[in-house]
């Protein structure tokens, strides 16, 4: 069934909604399943709910964090901080990743990560590949998070509270956060020693856009004033 299943999306023979719902009553039907085919939907269906809401609520949350200008601060004091040496730079979009990665959405992860070190890594002639396998690094250890995808989906699985999962993992999850800073400050190394310590000027001030839309927009929806409360309000969360 999930061979199936993913040959037909990646063969973009249907789309990912219709095939979870068309391809797993197909083959409960040749499975013999005639009879309480429905009702072992709607347990299914009860049983991933909490897992569902609790996915889309942290979509949802950090997208509006984002574009109300959350992680702006953080941003421009590590870019501060980096300045032009490779090794500042490497361990700064591990860490800045690491904290980003908090809301177990790889797609923004990226999207700040990505808009925020590009265009100095290309100033300063840094290897890309390096920010590549940082920032997957850094989402595929905070994915553990009990929002992130594969904790949530063994829950479901499970049948039990993502916590019950994820809080054994935590020594896990806080060597890998050390590994990481380990591994981007040895490709910093590597990439000093090819480079050099350089200067970077005017990008300190970059003007940033990590909300995905057009630079105007972005602008019009940032909030600075409200950065402690929204702080404030995505600690307790």
């Amino acid at each position: 069934m999930v061979i199936c299943f993913m040959y037909l999306i990646m063969t973009k023979r249907m789309s990912a909604l219709i095939a979870l719902i068309l391809i797993p009553i197909l083959f409960a039907l040749l499975g013999g399943f005639y009879q309480g085919l429905g009702e072992m939907m709607l347990k299914g269906v009860k049983t991933l709910a909490p897992t569902g809401v609790m996915l889309t609520f942290s979509i949802l949350y950090f997208g509006i964090m984002i574009d109300a200008g959350l992680f702006d601060p953080l941003v421009k004091f590590i870019l501060r901080i980096v300045k032009g040496d490779p090794v500042k730079v490497l361990a700064g979009t591990a860490i800045l990743t690491l904290l980003v990665s908090l809301d177990g959405d790889s797609s923004t992860t990226y999207m700040i990560a990505i808009a925020a070190f590009l265009p100095l890594y290309r100033k300063l002639g840094l290897n890309i590949l390096m920010m590549t396998c940082v920032v997957n690094l850094a989402s595929g250890i905070m994915n553990l998070s009990p929002w992130g995808g594969p904790t949530a989906r063994a829950a479901a699985a499970l049948d039990i509270d993502a916590l019950d999962i994820f809080v054994p993992m935590l020594p896990a999850i806080f060597l890998g956060c050390v590994s990481l800073v380990a591994v981007a400050t040895w490709f910093g190394i590597q990439e000093r020693r090819r480079l050099g310590r350089q200067e970077v000027g005017a990008l300190h001030d970059i003007q940033l856009n990590l909300g995905g839309g057009t630079f105007e927009e972005c602008e019009k929806n940032k909030r600075p004033k409200m950065f402690w409360p929204n702080l404030l309000l995505t600690t307790a969360l």
